[in-house]
């Protein structure tokens, strides 16, 4: 391996060997993703050291398998280097040319113990056929995963056997173990389960019927309001002359006055806003996707964003990170937005869902009727929008009866 090279401009690294055919395309890859020349340059060096050793091993790119690549990063470091000695140096690189095919793609895991590979379906089945986000996905295997662990192996017999009492005990025998949370997580990914496993063929009988329900009251809670005033307050806190105050802007513009969910939010594109018709094209739960009206100030806030502060960046997000690679947000991403928000405006800390409740009782104190409401929350069961029935105060005084007479008491 030989002496260290100079990070220069990225177009001064030369690269021979094996991989001298893609460092063009990986100088281009890199800039389009917005890294810095600087940066281009130290990736670039590394491509041309990679390429020196493989050459020297007398290998090419389709032998960078993880082990072969683990072996570069320890001639690496034993050569003297001290930066871009780790997996997550090369990441960009290899995923580069995984792309394009010249590297083997990462090991998948593949799933060994029957219950894995029955989740492993099972997900399969929830997305393509429920339409569920990975972050449901993941909750589901999560909740199902003790249930089918607990069945006496082979685990296959054990599915065709299964009886609603079994169901029903793992359930009973459990539930004090869990909070309410929990409990109610377990029922509706159990219920989810056993549909699976019957129009897989795997259970006899549709079971789903057998888990019983958690105790509570579905409406008992109150739907947590903000204060309009906050609201205020969050929206004034982002620094609207930066690229980072810009994006905040739009998406409290967007959580707070059109009611979207965080998720909603991340997943909007470029080509979703239709600035001639004032339109936002949403993609909801279960793969739904609604066209919404565009507030004129929404959509200005967005303009700007666009305009003045969104960063080039490969594939269409609307909202995209701060930093190379530019990539766009996930639902995480626009949690964090209104977590900084809340800082800056000093306000306790609170999550993106309280804006939409909050969208939901402005509504109502603005006249607006709880089916108005569901129609602008884009909520399919009217049971849902039910809840916010209890902080109409002005429908619920024409409800109220009069309180008795002293003397009647």
């Amino acid at each position: 391996m030989n002496s260290r090279q100079r990070a220069g401009h990225p177009t001064r690294v030369q690269v021979s060997g094996s991989l001298a055919p893609y460092a063009e395309g990986f100088r281009q890859d890199l800039a389009a993703k917005g890294y810095h020349p600087q940066v281009i340059g130290r990736q670039v060096g590394l491509m041309a050291d990679l390429s020196r050793w493989l050459e020297a091993q007398r290998l090419s790119a389709d032998a960078l398998v993880p082990a072969v690549v683990q072996e570069y990063l320890r001639a690496r470091r034993a050569a003297g280097f001290r930066d871009l000695v780790s997996v997550l140096a090369v990441t960009p690189l290899l995923g580069y040319l995984r792309g394009l095919g010249a590297a083997p793609a990462a090991e998948a895991q593949v799933p060994s113990a029957p219950v894995d590979k029955l989740l492993a379906e099972f997900a399969g089945y929830l997305v393509h056929e429920r339409g569920l986000s990975a972050r449901s996905v993941n909750s589901y295997q999560h909740h199902a995963r003790p249930f089918l662990a607990g069945l006496a192996p082979p685990l296959d017999t054990a599915l065709a056997e299964l009886s609603a009492a079994e169901v029903t005990a793992f359930m009973v025998d459990h539930r004090g173990r869990w909070g309410t949370g929990t409990a109610k997580a377990t029922v509706t990914a159990l219920r989810s389960l056993l549909r699976f496993l019957h129009a897989t063929g795997r259970a006899p009988h549709s079971l789903a019927t057998a888990v019983p329900s958690v105790p509570g009251w579905r409406l008992a809670p109150l739907p947590a309001d903000v204060n309009p005033d906050h609201v205020v307050a969050l929206l004034a806190s982002c620094d609207r002359r930066s690229a980072g105050g810009r994006r905040d802007y739009a998406i409290l513009m967007l959580l707070s006055r059109l009611g979207l969910r965080a998720g909603e939010v991340a997943a909007i594109e470029l080509g979703d806003v239709d600035w001639r018709a004032g339109e936002l094209l949403v993609r909801g739960k279960g793969s739904r996707r609604e066209r919404l009206p565009l507030p004129a100030d929404v959509g200005e806030a967005l303009a700007d964003y666009v305009q003045h502060g969104r960063p080039r960046c490969a594939g269409r997000p609307l909202l995209v990170i701060l930093h190379a690679p530019y990539t766009g947000l996930n639902r995480s991403h626009v949690l964090s937005a209104v977590h900084r928000a809340c800082r800056r405006a000093g306000l306790p800390k609170f999550g993106a869902h309280r804006l939409r409740h909050a969208v939901a009782c402005d509504l109502l104190r603005k006249g607006a009727s709880l089916t108005e409401v569901g129609q602008v929350l884009r909520h399919q069961d009217e049971r849902t929008t039910a809840i916010y029935a209890k902080v109409d105060v002005a429908a619920l005084r024409g409800l109220a009866r009069p309180c008795p007479p002293v003397e009647a008491l």
